[in-house]
């Protein structure tokens, strides 16, 4: 019961955040959001102390303590303006963001080329910049695209967030709790030529593939590849970041899969990944917004299962 009133309470509080940021002038809601980052600087709380111990993985040992001051206090306006942001997008003129998103021309041609052929997109994404400005380049110029989305408690949390990605022209589907497993909805997708987008630099099943990530261990999701194995799309890295006051996506050149078993080609192509991720995140480590362990020697060892736990 207690449990139940706190998601409820937790649901209400977005809901009125969202509205109340929506009703808010633009620039009395930058200054706010900024002065939250900046407290949260200040405070230095868990969620902050491994967003620094993430980004010096980055830069590495020789950047000095105060310069690490500058760029965690950076990165932390950065997501607070993602933040921002996913309050306010659903309201903001679509055409208008998608003007304000700057791509590459060579890298346009990666995309139209990938569906010239048939076959669909799957766009492998880092947590960085604004992914949903990206995906809204991506509606306006290609039309609605599909996800996947962690299924969030309380479950009016969760469909305010849906609600909210397919006011902006995603499909989305839910990673757990659908008619049928995501796997199977995102290759039908792709067989008709449709276009995948999915965060992947954060394992959150701890069964993904092992990469090497900035010279150490850690585990990345085996999704992108996968799908791209076993349905023959083209597998992109989409890298989003903050532009001045707008946007920008950086695409990679397709991702070539090896030949070989499907575990190796799948291994293959998603260490491939994990290094094109780790090249825009050096380039751009204040838009990476990763507050969470990553790395294995992070992580809290998994319990040993012994030979009477199998038993049982």
């Amino acid at each position: 019961m207690l449990e139940g009133m706190r998601e409820r309470a937790i649901g209400a509080g977005y809901s009125a955040g969202w509205s109340m940021v929506k009703a808010m002038p633009r620039g009395m809601s930058e200054r706010t959001f900024r002065a939250v980052a900046d407290a949260a600087t200040v405070r230095n709380g868990g969620g902050v102390r491994q967003l620094r111990k993430n980004l010096r993985r980055v830069v590495g040992p020789t950047m000095s303590e105060l310069r690490m001051d500058t760029l965690v206090g950076e990165a932390l306006r950065s997501y607070s303006r993602y933040w921002l942001e996913t309050f306010r997008l659903e309201n903001m003129d679509h055409a208008d963001v998608a003007e304000r998103t700057r791509v590459r021309d060579t890298e346009v041609a990666y995309i139209d080329t990938a569906l010239e052929r048939g076959r669909g997109v799957v766009f492998a994404l880092p947590h960085s910049g604004n992914w949903d400005a990206a995906g809204i380049w991506l509606v306006e110029r290609y039309g609605p695209f599909t996800t996947v989305a962690e299924r969030l408690k309380p479950e009016s949390l969760f469909d305010r967030f849906v609600a909210y990605r397919e006011s902006l022209g995603m499909e989305v589907i839910a990673l757990t709790g659908g008619q049928q497993p995501p796997t199977e909805v995102l290759s039908q997708r792709l067989r008709a030529n449709g276009r995948i987008c999915l965060l992947a630099d954060r394992d959150l099943s701890r069964n993904g593939i092992e990469v090497s990530f900035f010279g150490e261990p850690t585990r990345m999701p085996a999704g992108p590849a996968l799908l791209a194995a076993t349905t023959g799309a083209t597998l992109i890295a989409a890298h989003p970041r903050f532009d001045g006051a707008g946007w920008a996506v950086d695409f990679s050149e397709p991702v070539e899969l090896p030949e070989g078993r499907l575990r190796e080609r799948v291994t293959a192509a998603t260490q491939q990944l994990a290094d094109l991720f780790a090249a825009g995140i050096a380039r751009y480590p204040t838009d990476w917004h990763m507050l969470q362990r990553l790395w294995l020697a992070d992580l809290s060892p998994r319990p040993v299962r012994t030979a009477d736990a199998a038993v049982r």
